[in-house]
Order: structure tokens, then sequence, then C-alpha cells
């Protein structure tokens, strides 16, 4: 039998720290994957959180949380690069959906991060329209610290683009509730809540560090 939905931020968050234990541990329950749930979700969904993360093969949602059919409204780009659709998307997931939590998911190694590092290093963009993707995540890592650092350091000795990986976690946290009204009144009701995690491509570990609402838990240093 499936557990009851998650219907606060925090159940939400912690469901999905349960899952994430499990799937570190190897002790999967693989929940909501069975046949007679797949004909029981088919009329209609309720997922207890939104997911948006980056698009790496490495980086599946429901594995790493192991959560099941019905549990997660994921929305994926390369290197979670926010658009209008986006953040659509995600409103459809917080206020159709009604789910309580919304997790930026980012993680090491990340090529859209190292792209942007690399441009700013050399001053040479990618082609194609990897360029838009690019030009999106420089913003978001570019920060009064890291600029600090790169003033005071040069750019050879300036943040590695796994430390800018947090700043652009948080910023894209930060970007969500700045751009849509309808997260940001959620948020101040106590019925929703945003969190920004990093994830560990080898050891598998998802990572809080940052949170906007109440899940009961403070971001790790």
């Amino acid at each position: 039998m499936n557990a009851p939905r998650p219907t606060t931020p925090a159940e939400a968050w912690t469901a999905l720290v349960e899952g994430n234990e499990r799937f570190l541990s190897g002790s999967q329950t693989h929940p909501a994957q069975s046949i007679e749930h797949r004909r029981d979700v088919a009329a209609a969904q309720h997922p207890f959180a939104v997911i948006f993360g980056c698009s790496d093969s490495r980086l599946a949602a429901e594995i790493i949380f192991d959560q099941g059919l019905g549990d997660a409204f994921v929305v994926r780009t390369a290197g979670h690069v926010i658009d209008t659709t986006v953040i659509g998307s995600i409103e459809y997931g917080v206020e159709i959906l009604g789910t309580p939590l919304v997790v930026v998911l980012g993680h090491d190694s990340c090529g859209a991060v190292q792209a942007a590092v690399d441009a700013l290093r050399t001053g040479v963009m990618p082609p194609g329209f990897v360029r838009a993707i690019v030009d999106r995540v420089i913003p978001s890592i570019i920060t009064r610290r890291s600029l600090e650092e790169t003033m005071r350091y040069g750019l050879p000795h300036s943040p590695s683009a796994d430390v800018l990986l947090r700043e652009h976690v948080t910023n894209t946290t930060s970007t969500l509730t700045a751009y849509s009204a309808t997260i940001a009144q959620r948020i101040a009701e106590g019925r929703l809540a945003v969190v920004g995690v990093e994830y560990a491509l080898a050891d598998g570990k998802a990572k809080l560090v940052a949170v906007q609402g109440d899940v009961g838990a403070q971001p790790e240093s």
C-alpha cells in the first residue's frame, strides 16, 4: 500500500529526504510503480512536489528520491535555466495540481555552469542555441561574492564551477519567488515552500542549500 500523500511543505520535504536516504543505502522501495497504481493514476494526478532540475541524464528525480508514478511533477532544462514556460509549468504544478513543495535541483559537474564559467574566463560563447542557456546561467552565477573573489584573486583563481553551482541553485529559488506572484503568495500563506538542493553525482546525496518557506529543516553549510 502506498503512503498517504504529503499535504504540507514539511511533509513533502520529509518524504523526499527519506526517499533519497533509501537511494543512498540501496534500500529503495520503488513506491507507486505497481500495475494497480498505474491504473489508479491514469484518470488524474496528485503529485506532492514540483521538481525543477537540470536535464542531465544522471539526475533522474524520481530515481534519486525513490518516488513513483504521480508523485512528482518534473520540469527539466539544461542547467535548470528559467524562462516563462518553465515558470508557467511550475505554477501549473503549484496552483492547478496543489503541490506544497517546489524543489530546484542542481548537481555538481554541471556542463551548463561550466560552460558559463568558461565563457566568462575566455570571452568565447558556445555556438548555436546552447548560447541561450549560457546567457541565462551567467547572471545567476555572477553574484557580489563571486565578483569580489574574482577582483581579489583574478580570473584564474575565481570560484570553480562547483562552487558557483550553489550560487546558481540559490539564485534560481529566489528568481522563482521574485517572478511568480502565485509562488510568493503561497509561501507567505504557509501553503508552499521552495527549496534549493545540490545533488552529488558520485555519492547520490541530495543536500538542502536554500529554503524559502518552512520545511522543518535548515540549509546545510
